[in-house]
């Protein structure tokens, strides 16, 4: 399935290597530094996932993530964590927070086509 991906990294090598990897994929990518660039692009559009990094500048990804299901126009979006947080329970709290899944990095970038190819999958 070829889908439309909000990538929310504020690291920039993060964000080219996750955003190339999948349009390689043949995804289409759209990229956001923040949570409030990635609110401008949600206002325009509505992707069939989002990759959220937790740890953003101001507006943290948890907060985004929750605002985001709390909103009726947004709540069905898939999102996933992709974060460096990787302690006991740091993946509870994404869930908790509202994320759908959750990929600690440095990612793997042999698995992680697959792993989005099944979250979309759960989705449709």
């Amino acid at each position: 399935m070829i889908a439309k991906i909000l990538v929310i990294d504020d690291n920039p090598t993060n964000l080219k290597l996750v955003s190339e990897l999948l349009e390689f994929e043949g995804h289409m990518i759209l990229k956001a530094e923040d949570a409030e660039e990635a609110q401008v692009v949600l206002a325009r559009t509505l992707p069939d996932l989002i990759l959220m990094d937790i740890a953003l500048p101001g507006m943290d990804g948890l907060t985004l993530t929750r605002k985001l299901k709390a909103d009726e126009r947004t709540r069905h979006i898939c999102i996933v964590a992709l974060t460096a947080f990787a302690m006991k329970g740091d993946d509870q709290k994404a869930f908790d927070a509202g994320c759908d899944g959750y990929i600690t990095k440095p990612i793997d970038t042999r698995t992680l086509p697959e792993q989005v190819a099944a979250w979309l999958a759960k989705k449709s």
